[in-house]
């Protein structure tokens, strides 16, 4: 077995297969929802995903943002407080070990999925995640411009959603 595969890195033919049918990290996140219509499933996983993925930007998920996670996949996900803690915990493990690996799968599946509303939805969702703590780091805002850019969205989308959260951001709380 090669270092690749003891890490879930999947060579040659089994690579194109995951990527063509999702990541392994929507899968893990969206078994949890059973339940519920498969794309459903998946859109609310890879949105779990993508929060996970901007709390974790700064190699540490607050208990703020945590929190904030929850809230966030309870009101827009209408998930139960039980499905959206286990999942958060599964998003956040999957960003810690392959957030490198999958940011890219996760988030070209999600913008196959979501409506642009959705989208813009998730930008501000990301940013609220963000400023949970009060601030809003530099590695965050890049986070988040990185996955607008990767939705599609364009400069107009992303700083109609940063706009909101204006005073949390590091880079302007230095300047003035």
């Amino acid at each position: 077995m090669s270092i690749l595969e003891m890490l879930g890195i999947v060579p040659g033919k089994a690579k194109d297969k995951v990527a063509a049918d999702g990541t392994d990290s929507i899968r893990k996140i969206s078994r949890q929802l059973e339940n519920m219509e498969p794309t459903k499933a998946r859109y609310l996983a890879a949105f779990a995903y993508l929060l996970g993925r901007v709390a974790y930007a700064d190699r540490n998920v607050s208990p703020e943002e945590a929190e904030m996670m929850e809230k966030v996949l309870i009101e827009k996900g209408h998930l139960s407080e039980d499905q959206a803690v286990l999942i958060i915990e599964i998003s956040k493990q999957q960003n810690r070990l392959l957030g490198h690996v999958d940011n890219f799968l996760v988030t070209r599946e999600f913008n196959q999925l979501a409506s642009l509303e959705q989208k813009r939805d998730l930008l501000s969702c990301l940013f609220a995640l963000s400023a949970s703590d009060k601030s809003i780091s530099n590695v965050e805002d890049a986070e988040i411009r990185q996955i607008a850019g990767e939705l599609l969205l364009d400069h107009n989308d992303f700083i109609a959603a940063r706009s909101e959260f204006r005073e949390y951001l590091d880079i302007l709380k230095h300047q003035e």
